[in-house]
């Protein structure tokens, strides 16, 4: 996995199968044509795959369930990054959308940044969307390079951005700032939060990577400087940090934290940290659970697809969160699956996984008003003995208690045309991430999937997918 230092079977028991006739013919295609000219900043490094469209993400107005924002990421290079970002805005509850092209890189009129990528949104309840980018000249521990975490304001709710604000700014072979995430706070406009992963390097053989906090108190017109809300100490880091709010303004970042042990032997494991103060202070980590991936890939060429198999994510329902994330922990380590675990205590105490789906990868993670918990996630339960093709499908899991889960089908396509990634090896790749938010009485992701078109390699599609009744 790149963001580290170093280097289709289903559960009988636990999920039931249905049919959707509405998958794929009622999914409406968010992206377009890019924006942007072929290298528009740069010949290289890398392959560009230009038109193409990858890792998204998106959100929902607290207070107005029509008004969805998303993002992507707009022409991958399979070395690093993207020429830049595209956001995306419904105010129908993601029926139609209306692209938009905020600056955050030099293609798009932001400085001499030739990349963009990590985009991820938030909405305030007051509908300023906020949009967090992280931007390079180059690549990151790269002699002279130079990164920035970026926060974006909308004040029209996602049609038009101002200028990115620069939260943090370094670089060269020792440091580099990773994956931002912005939470508006859904109890309070005023305030909004930033978090991302600071990776230092001491020596060939020490490293640490503490979790940061940037906030603002004043509806993002001004950025306190970023501070320290968890250090996992040395040969340790914090990956993919993201923030949820409780109903009673208490903060949870959920991340995944990378180990070494004495031994010199690698481990992951899920925890949270809490603030009951607005992210002034913070309490100690609650572990979760160990996280025991094994990584995806295509089963006849044995080519990896990068998942973002490091990654959890979180959502917030009452008193009630929720963590999903990809695990081998059901098949003895044979194949990832999908688990989930819950807190009923606000985070104090977590339940042991259960298993939401038997052999997928990349999960995305939303709950409804009523508390019923949806998770979509890629797998390969179609594949063929066809070397030249990997069939691949898009489900969506739901489920009223937690435990048990109706599945119903939102895609498929052929994930052997989507673009290539060289980090950390070649692999297939459509984003460490995807969107899905709650919209009402139903599930709204925003999804790529791969096209067959060598010059259009994946596109971004959105669906309103209502939870299959009888759970």
């Amino acid at each position: 996995m790149m963001r580290l230092l170093t280097v289709a079977v289903l559960a009988a028991s636990a999920l039931t199968v249905g049919t959707n006739a509405y998958a794929d013919a009622t999914l409406t295609k968010v992206s377009g044509p890019s924006p942007f000219p072929p290298a528009c900043s740069e010949t290289g490094p890398g392959t560009l795959h230009w038109n193409s469209e990858v890792q998204s993400h998106a959100a929902v107005n607290p207070r107005n369930p029509g008004h969805l924002v998303g993002t992507y990421q707009q022409d991958r290079w399979s070395s690093i990054a993207s020429q830049g970002v595209v956001t995306a805005t419904s105010f129908d509850g993601g029926r139609t959308w209306r692209q938009s092209v905020p600056p955050t890189s030099q293609c798009s009129g932001a400085g001499n940044f030739k990349r963009a990528t990590d985009s991820w949104v938030s909405v305030a309840p007051d509908g300023t969307a906020y949009l967090a980018t992280l931007a390079m000249t180059k690549a990151f521990f790269e002699p002279g390079s130079e990164h920035a975490i970026q926060v974006s304001r909308s004040r029209d709710g996602g049609l038009t951005w101002g200028p990115a604000t620069v939260l943090v700014r370094e670089g060269g072979e020792s440091v580099f700032n990773d994956l931002p995430a912005v939470t508006a706070d859904p109890t309070d406009s005023r305030y909004v939060y930033m978090v991302f992963t600071k990776i230092e390097v001491f020596t060939e053989t020490e490293f640490t990577g503490s979790a940061y906090l940037a906030r603002s108190v004043d509806g993002g017109r001004t950025w306190e400087p970023p501070k320290v809300v968890y250090a996992p100490g040395l040969n340790s880091q914090t990956i993919a940090n993201k923030i949820v709010v409780r109903p009673d303004g208490t903060l949870v970042n959920a991340f995944t934290r990378y180990y070494l042990d004495a031994s010199g032997a690698e481990w992951e494991e899920i925890a949270v940290i809490s603030s009951a103060d607005k992210g002034k202070t913070w309490s100690a980590p609650v572990k979760v659970a160990d996280l025991t991936k094994v990584g995806t890939k295509d089963p006849d060429t044995g080519t990896p697809i990068r998942d973002g198999s490091d990654f959890v994510h979180a959502a917030a329902s009452g008193r009630d969160l929720y963590l999903a994330w990809q695990d081998s922990r059901f098949s003895g380590g044979k194949h990832d699956g999908i688990v989930l675990s819950r807190s009923r205590d606000g985070g104090l105490t977590w339940s042991a996984p259960v298993p939401v789906a038997a052999q997928a990868f990349s999960p995305a993670l939303a709950v409804l008003w009523d508390g019923t918990v949806g998770v979509t996630y890629y797998d390969l339960r179609d594949n063929t003995s066809d070397p030249a093709t990997l069939p691949a499908r898009y489900s969506l899991a739901t489920s009223s208690d937690g435990v048990t889960w109706r599945e119903q089908r939102v895609a498929t396509f052929d994930f052997a045309g989507a673009p290539t990634v060289d980090r950390p090896e070649r692999s297939l790749y459509l984003g460490d991430y995807h969107g899905l938010v709650a919209s009402g009485g139903s599930f709204v992701p925003l999804f790529p999937k791969a096209g067959k078109d060598p010059a259009n390699r994946s596109d971004v599609f959105a669906g309103r997918f209502q939870p299959i009744a009888g759970l």
